[in-house]
């Protein structure tokens, strides 16, 4: 299908529904698969004093997660109060005897669900995975009646219409820009204003670090002067305002810098009466904290949501990483900057879970082993942390997880500076990973029919293994080569020798520098690419799978469905590949493509890719990995690119760093593999990510009650509307008003709706 020009896609979308409406990379099907979590019986085992803590941290972390509507895209504030309105006035069920009798079909009333559902799992209209657009599959004309006809729109009719002519036709525009989030030209982003391109990106991330500001918590919003000059405002996240009389570390750094010939101001009070929810509920939490550490974590928490500092965030992060084996463990905040264009700004997530006892047993037996798998790693001593500091590892029931997706595994927290002298946190999500990644027969593409049965069988097991080496050991590895601001070095440059030039060491960090701030946009990609890389290798270990209870040929199947799922991910990962721009727009999935493209030039027939032809007679494809050759030619080749990746990590050699993996990640229609042709074939076959229906907690007297729902998008949205029994239509107007105050900086929504709520 060609580019089609602005606007025309809604001639499209309004045409006769004998199909999907739109291209299917930009809607989510009829029949995504949809999953309940299960955590009733670690929840059933919490205290009564245990279930309040995790309650009132759950009610934190939910109003945390609605942010991450702002940090999505101009619309989406208004989609999720549009829906929101639409369900608290009539549940699924009602809206659907509504809609039936306005004209929709079965089918097109399910896709409007779907929708529904996904906005809410996505906490915007982006895919979480991936940074696609999805518009409802459905003509725009038809979901309007149902909108304007509905029982919200009757009680509040200006209200309704005006959300609707906020973001109706953005909901559905699918014009090139607004395809994929980006900055600039090549997407949407509300991390910064739209007029901001990269080269104001940088700008800005050279400003901060000069300044010793983290990006964590900020947004970038670009203004013109009357002299035609650009005016940059970094606004921090805080409950409190620029010109609050209340004195904290942040108050002097609120003020007006020059740098480099440009103004820069420093503002704060980005998402102020959500954070000041999430306050509410952190301070009711520290009643019923187990011991002081989690207090103290709390309050330094709370201090940052309220200041806007990132240095409270971690002396609270310290305590969370001292707080050893909690029963109920948790963490809250601007964490993750995967879906920052540039790679520094941390989008708004909280999880609340539990303890599975029996698999964090096996974690625990993995940390104890740790010192001595750290020296199979295949750099040298010195380019390893100085002393391996033993991190909690826990498998963990979620009870809540908030933000604009579920993880399988997390290793928190991501400042440097702590992860090389405190330590971290590894978590492993139980519950998530026994749904959200179990895969039917009929649906596995891209393998050989031999392997199907053998890859059901281990996937299961084979990723707990995965999960465990790619937290632990891969990112829990690896040292930074740092001079701080006294001048003085963390490492000998006497003595320490690059060990791909054979010379000493030419660079490194300077204070102030970190990880994400220097590799910026490789910088997740690069680094999941080497903890996955971490992940197969010593999965090779069977002192590894021992610990995991396998031996023998069941050892060897587990090894190989390992690095078969990862080769099946790399083919996979093309999805996420948009030929237009040249660009990935999922940081793990460029890593499985990088391991992939690493797997093919071993060579010997390790690994093949083959264009077939399916028994439906479309194209296909078959991916085969010889298992006889991955510890003769597969460990080998890892083994060379993973000293590559961490000694251009340590030195902070960001020009042969972004050499080495962009040469890997680039995709091209070169023989024999011929990518972009390929492509075609993966977005024909592919299936869609599960949405995850998450419980809620209730408070009913002093007791905590667990609530769960069906595993259907209707469940899914029955536990948003269910979710903010208090004050929903307080939170909808909350969001609206913060969206309209900024939407001149997106141009469009243009204007502000009037008597918004």
């Amino acid at each position: 299908m060609g580019e089609p020009e602005a606007g025309s896609e809604f001639a499209i979308l309004a045409a006769a529904a004998a199909g999907p409406m739109a291209d299917a990379q930009y809607i989510l099907p009829n029949d995504i698969g949809v999953s309940s979590l299960d955590c009733r019986e670690a929840f059933r085992l919490l205290s009564p004093t245990e279930r309040l803590y995790a309650h009132h941290l759950s009610r934190a972390a939910w109003y945390g997660g609605l942010a991450v509507l702002l940090q999505t895209s101009p619309e989406a504030p208004y989609i999720y109060a549009l829906l929101s309105r639409l369900f608290r006035a009539q549940d699924p069920d009602q809206l659907r005897q509504h809609a039936l009798a306005e004209g929709l079909t079965e089918e097109e009333y399910q896709a409007f669900l779907v929708y529904a559902a996904g906005i809410y799992s996505n906490m915007g209209n982006y895919k979480s995975f991936g940074d696609t657009k999805f518009v409802p599959n459905l003509p725009k004309e038809k979901l309007e009646r149902v909108i304007l006809g509905s029982k919200a729109a009757q009680q509040n009719p200006a209200e309704v219409r005006s959300l609707w002519q906020t973001c109706g036709e953005l909901m559905f525009s699918l014009e090139p820009r607004l395809r994929h989030l980006g900055l600039g030209k090549e997407g949407i982003t509300t991390y910064f204003s739209g007029d901001c391109t990269m080269e104001d990106a940088k700008l800005a991330q050279d400003f901060l670090d000069s300044q010793n500001l983290s990006a964590y918590n900020t947004r970038l919003f670009k203004d013109v002067d009357q002299d035609g000059k650009p005016r940059y405002e970094v606004r921090l996240a805080s409950v409190l305002g620029t010109e609050s009389a209340l004195h904290s570390e942040m108050t002097s750094r609120l003020k007006s810098y020059e740098f480099r010939g440009n103004h820069f101001q420093v503002t704060r009070g980005d998402y102020a009466p959500i954070l000041q929810k999430v306050v509410e509920h952190l301070e009711k939490a520290k009643a019923y904290a187990a011991n002081s550490r989690q207090e103290q974590m709390l309050a330094q928490y709370i201090e940052s949501f309220t200041q806007g500092s990132i240095e409270a965030h971690k002396r609270g992060s310290r305590f969370w990483i001292q707080d050893k084996g909690p029963i109920v463990e948790s963490y809250i905040g601007f964490i993750e900057s995967y879906r920052d264009p540039f790679g520094s700004r941390g989008e708004f997530e909280g999880f609340v879970a539990m303890v599975n006892k029996a698999m964090s047993a096996k974690f625990e037996c993995l940390v104890a082993s740790a010192e001595q798998l750290l020296k199979e790693l295949p750099w040298p001593p010195a380019f390893e942390k100085d002393k391996f500091l033993s991190p909690d590892f826990t498998s963990l029931d979620v009870l809540t997880f908030s933000g604009s997706g579920i993880p399988a595994g997390i290793n928190i927290p991501n400042y440097d500076d702590l992860r090389q002298t405190e330590g971290f946190k590894n978590v492993s999500l139980g519950n998530v990973l026994a749904v959200a990644y179990a895969t039917q027969r009929e649906k596995l593409t891209f393998l050989e029919e031999d392997d199907k049965d053998l890859y059901i069988r281990w996937k299961g097991p084979s990723f707990d293994v995965q999960v465990g080496l790619h937290e632990l050991l891969g990112h829990g590895s690896g040292k930074l080569f740092v001079q701080d601001e006294k001048g003085a070095f963390n490492f000998d440059q006497e003595t320490v020798i690059n060990p791909e030039t054979g010379e000493q060491i030419q660079s490194w960090y300077r204070s102030g520098e970190t990880w994400d701030s220097k590799f910026s946009t490789i910088a997740s990609s690069y680094e999941e690419c080497r903890a996955e890389s971490v992940g197969l290798y010593l999965c090779l270990n069977p002192q590894v799978l021992e610990i995991f209870g396998f031996e023998g040929a069941d050892a060897e199947d587990v090894i190989y469905v390992n690095w078969l799922n990862m080769v099946r991910a790399g083919l996979l990962a093309l999805e996420f590949y948009t030929p237009e721009v040249s660009s990935w727009r999922q940081a793990h999935m460029q890593a499985r493509f990088v391991i992939l493209r690493v797997l093919l030039e071993a060579g010997e027939g390790l690994v093949t890719v083959t264009p077939t032809t399916g028994t439906d007679g479309r194209p296909d494809a078959r991916v085969r990995l010889d298992r006889n050759k991955i510890r003769s030619v597969g460990k080998p080749a890892l083994e060379r690119f993973l000293r590559r990746l961490q000694v251009l990590k340590s030195t902070g050699d960001v020009a042969g760093g972004r050499a080495l993996y962009e040469g890997y990640a680039a995709v091209t229609d070169a023989p024999p593999e011929c990518f972009l042709t390929l492509r075609d074939t993966v977005l024909l076959r592919k299936e869609s990510r599960k949405l995850i229906v998450q419980p809620n907690t209730r408070l009913e007297g002093s007791e905590v009650q667990l609530l769960e729902y069906e595993a259907s998008a209707a469940g899914l949205i029955q536990s948003f509307s269910e979710r903010f029994p208090e004050d929903g239509p307080e939170l909808e107007e909350i969001l609206t008003q913060l969206a309209t105050a900024d939407a001149r900086f997106w141009k469009c929504p243009s204007e502000a709706p009037s008597g918004q709520a």
